[in-house]
């Protein structure tokens, strides 16, 4: 038989009934779904003793965050790449590969957040640094497996730490425990686009370790990181930046870097994996890395319809020889060699230093935006002299498209690089024509 509620009760129970409902309405109304659809069209026009490859995809991700509760969230996001069939035996694999479609649980994580003080994130995740990051130039993003701290004792200053454990590179369906300097198929991964110079024979990277600290407060743009990149490198980075706000319209800046590298028992030593290929044309043994850099330039306001914000800079990065290391001194960047998303000043689209060894390069660069903000224009040109390869250089157009009204969240990209090297490779061209809708 049902027991009813004395009457005295029956307040309580309906105050307590109320206030689930408003949290429950409350919880539902502040969780929020968003993603993006991507259109890639990609060509590569070689000069030389290659044959020119092509690739398209469409695809994209859907996001679904949780409001918070006590300071606890979730976050799943669902990410997809197709061909339609539009792809031929041998495309541009960098692009997704040379399968039909790739769908992969990109995002997956749970998260605690004290506002402004504390986050802590667990599970499968996008990350932003300098030497680790989500190299997002293709249909999808890397991501990466582990936990993410930041603390922020205060204003403007940020500390952080994080161990990934396994990675899913920008043609994987799934997290594996490699990295670029892996071969296609290392454990079943198909793996594009790196430096595949360790053989298959060999063990599975164990991730990352990393420790990080950034400043940005009154014109300063300060960051400094330790990262372990076990089996194959430890990395110390830093860089700075500082902007004169002048109130005139015109700001100069004056930014400088540093990375440095080591690590004597490295899977890429030629001694202890004798399948190992050189790296940028030089064998050795022992990661012995210098590199540095500077920039300098203007942030300006055209302060017009017609001319919008703009940038002018020119920039330095040399990493120099250090005979007999691993390649000769190289760079090692297990998760942007091949991708060309590193920090360095002076990297372009296809490449930089860290793809193509010691050496030294500039770069002058003019991003502008004009027409109300409804176009953005970049262009670059980089040139690099290296201890192997000698000479070569980079040049650079990009033009983006933002409609506006109804069609508004839709961008229109056409990037554009000629890279130019010795007379015995001549050039290689690459565009990539990108559309995008975010919702």
């Amino acid at each position: 038989a049902m027991v009813a509620l004395p009457s005295n009760r029956l307040p309580i129970f309906y105050w307590k009934w109320g206030v689930f409902r408003t949290a429950l309405k409350s919880f539902i109304m502040d969780s929020k779904v968003d993603g993006q659809v991507r259109a890639y069209y990609f060509d590569r026009f070689f000069g030389k003793n290659a044959t020119n490859l092509s690739a398209f995809s469409l695809g994209g991700y859907i996001n679904a965050h949780t409001a918070s509760l006590a300071g606890f969230s979730a976050d799943v996001g669902f990410y997809t790449a197709n061909s339609l069939g539009a792809n031929r035996v041998n495309p541009d694999v960098t692009l997704m590969g040379k399968g039909t479609s790739i769908n992969a649980l990109g995002q997956a994580y749970l998260q605690y957040e004290i506002p402004h003080a504390l986050l802590i994130r667990a599970g499968n995740q996008i990350v932003n640094t300098p030497w680790v990051n989500g190299s997002d130039s293709r249909v999808i993003p890397a991501t990466y497996q582990g936990v993410f701290a930041q603390v922020s004792p205060y204003c403007g200053w940020n500390l952080y730490g994080m161990r990934i454990f396994r990675w899913k590179s920008r043609t994987s369906a799934d997290y594996y425990r490699d990295n670029l300097y892996y071969n296609t198929g290392f454990d079943g991964d198909p793996i594009y686009g790196g430096s595949a110079v360790v053989p298959n024979t060999d063990t599975a990277a164990n991730g990352i370790l990393a420790f990080g600290t950034s400043y940005k407060r009154y014109g300063i743009d300060a960051q400094a990181w330790y990262y372990n990149f076990y089996q194959f490198t430890q990395t110390v980075y830093g860089d700075a930046q500082y902007t004169l706000k002048t109130g005139s319209g015109v700001d100069p800046f004056l930014g400088a870097q540093i990375n440095r590298e080591w690590e004597s028992n490295s899977l890429l030593n030629n001694s202890y994996a004798p399948g190992t290929k050189p790296i940028d044309g030089f064998k050795g043994n022992g990661v012995n890395s210098t590199a540095w850099g500077v920039i300098g330039g203007i942030d300006y306001d055209g302060g017009s319809a017609l001319l919008g914000k703009g940038q002018l800079s020119a920039a330095y990065n040399e990493i120099l020889y250090h005979q007999g290391a691993v390649g000769g001194g190289a760079i090692v960047s297990p998760y942007t060699v091949g991708y060309a998303t590193d920090p360095l000043y002076t990297t372009s689209m296809i490449r930089g230093l860290v793809e193509m060894g010691p050496g030294h390069g500039f770069k002058i660069k003019w991003t502008q935006h004009f027409l109300s903000n409804q176009f953005l224009f970049m262009t670059a040109y980089a040139q690099y002299h290296l201890q192997t390869a000698g000479y070569a250089n980079d040049i650079y157009g990009d033009l983006t498209y933002f409609p506006q009204g109804w069609i508004k969240g839709l961008s229109i990209r056409d990037r554009v690089e000629v890279a130019h090297g010795d007379l015995s490779t001549g050039y290689f061209i690459y565009n990539r024509v990108m559309l995008t809708y975010d919702f």
